[in-house]
């Protein structure tokens, strides 16, 4: 049987990468959804940032961990619009 590594529905990040083990909902309870870099007490840490912005900012952080820009943008282009928070 595979197993299945579930993302960041926010920016696509495996959620066994983070170093918090999940963004924090309103109750601090952990959440199965987002990563502590995106949500954190209930609400996003980039409440208000577009789609477009959410994919800039994403290239910019693949690009800084080493990725190139080009792999970094097609990777963000195809997974983000199809994640739950920008749908």
């Amino acid at each position: 049987m595979e197993s299945i590594t579930l993302i960041c529905q926010s920016c696509g990040m495996p959620l066994d990468k983070d170093p918090q083990k999940g963004g924090t909902n309103l109750d601090k309870s952990r959440s199965d959804k987002y990563c502590s870099f995106c949500f954190q007490d209930g609400k996003f840490v980039d409440d208000g940032i577009t789609l477009e912005q959410k994919i800039a900012k994403n290239i910019q952080i693949a690009v800084n961990m080493g990725m190139s820009k080009e792999k970094a943008q097609q990777m963000a282009e195809s997974i983000l619009p199809k994640l739950d928070r920008w749908k």
